[in-house]
């Protein structure tokens, strides 16, 4: 099972990627980074990136999706959030959320190119790779 930096440099063979990061949406931390940072600092670009993410995942809106799943037993271990996409005119930014182990705070960010990528292809791509990733 990959690790940090070979999931990161999994993201970075999709077409179009610029730069991806490993974050901590609880202290905003960046866990790993790779690539370009769009506005060329990774760590200010993880703080930004958690308030996006901490936004969406404690929001009780986004929540109530999990109670109009058919299957309650999976409905109830599965995250109420799977990945936010913000559109700029340039590219996307796809926030992944990812599974662990423990407290589940951390999340891939993939800035996307929009010229040379294809969202919906990085979007399944980035959910298998989240799934894959092991955190130590």
């Amino acid at each position: 099972m990959p690790g940090i930096d070979e999931c990161l440099l999994e993201v970075m063979r999709l077409p179009g990627a610029r730069g991806a990061a490993v974050v901590d949406w609880t202290s905003g931390l960046a866990l790993g980074t790779i690539g370009e940072s769009p506005n060329g600092d990774h760590e200010a670009t993880a703080a930004e990136t958690a308030e996006v993410a901490r936004m969406a995942a404690e929001q009780p809106v986004f929540a109530q999706a999990r109670t109009l799943s058919h299957d309650t037993a999976a409905a109830a271990n599965a995250p109420a959030v799977e990945d936010v996409i913000v559109t700029t005119a340039p590219g996307y930014h796809i926030l992944r959320f990812v599974e662990t182990a423990f407290d589940s705070s951390v999340f891939l960010h993939l800035w996307l190119d929009r010229s040379e990528g294809n969202l919906a292809l990085a979007r399944i791509k980035l959910g298998e790779i989240a799934q894959r990733l092991v955190l130590a």
